[in-house]
């Protein structure tokens, strides 16, 4: 009897460490707990794993036309947490702006409508980091008009003095669809950024799994004094070394805090989205912030 129960003992522990050391279904959330990283601890994370609105303690939102001339309205109802993910949905929609003005040069009051919605939340005011890294997993639509992006702002400094990282932009480069990781600062030039980019064809992904689009796939940002090195999947996308990364005025906007952002654009880069059938949709499964033990 001593030997059948630890026997059992073995095979109940085996098939625990069996489950543990499974990598999440590339198709469905992660409900699983925040793994250990060695030499790291999770300082913040949120898991969306609630049904209703976004934490209003993690994430504000932007609203109405933002930035880039691009087609959507900006609104909270547009993102909402269902069955374990951020759900932020894309909609061809049509919805009245309020600043309107008839022919002001300005484009976000000389529209008097908008024909698309989406959304946009962030970390703003709410959670900052510097240094570390920052895990984010989700299913993006590759479909024409989306224009999905994972993304960090420094909190102090006019754009691009404050420094942006884009850990995912996904969108058309030539009319190619294609997965973007980017870094950009300051210039001489107000308002015009220096950028490294590094450009992906999603053929590239496409070759090596033809299904890629419905998996979840983890974005990751791994940021030090010295350098920021943005991944997906384990797969280095774009090192940039903050040595490189002066404004104009000798400061480095890669040596503050940063807070984060997470949106999905419609239309500019893109593309024409006047053919969607149904709302795109833009999937996020958690994001997770560690940052080196002392």
């Amino acid at each position: 009897m001593f030997l059948k129960i630890a026997l059992l003992n073995v095979i109940v522990l085996s098939m625990a460490i069996t489950v543990v050391g499974q990598k999440p279904n590339p198709y469905q959330p992660d409900f699983s707990s925040p793994p250990k990283k060695a030499g790291y601890n999770l300082i913040w994370h949120d898991e969306f794993n609630i049904n209703g609105k976004p934490d209003s303690t993690n994430w504000v939102y932007e609203t109405g036309f933002v930035r880039n001339e691009e087609l959507q309205w900006y609104q909270p109802q547009n993102a909402n947490c269902v069955n374990g993910v951020l759900l932020i949905q894309g909609k061809k929609e049509k919805v009245k702006n309020p600043a309107y003005q008839p022919g002001n040069a300005d484009w976000k009051l000389n529209r008097e409508y908008a024909n698309y919605t989406s959304a946009s939340i962030q970390t703003r005011t709410m959670h900052q980091w510097q240094f570390g890294s920052i895990e984010v997993r989700a299913k993006i639509d590759t479909a024409l008009g989306a224009w999905p992006a994972i993304w960090t702002l420094g909190t102090k400094g006019e754009w691009p003095n404050n420094g942006e990282v884009d850990i995912m932009e996904f969108y058309r480069v030539q009319q190619q669809p294609a997965i973007l990781a980017n870094v950009a600062w300051g210039t001489a030039t107000r308002f015009k950024a220096k950028w490294h980019t590094e450009i992906h064809p999603l053929s590239r992904f496409l070759a090596n799994d033809a299904d890629w689009p419905n998996k979840f796939h983890v974005w990751r940002m791994d940021w030090s004094k010295e350098a920021i090195n943005l991944y997906i999947d384990d797969v280095l996308l774009n090192t940039t070394m903050l040595s490189e990364t002066l404004n104009d005025n000798g400061t480095n906007p890669f040596l503050q805090p940063h807070y984060l952002l997470l949106n999905l654009a419609m239309g500019g880069n893109g593309g024409n989205p006047s053919g969607m059938q149904h709302p795109i949709t833009y999937q996020v499964d958690y994001v997770r912030v560690y940052q080196q033990e002392p």
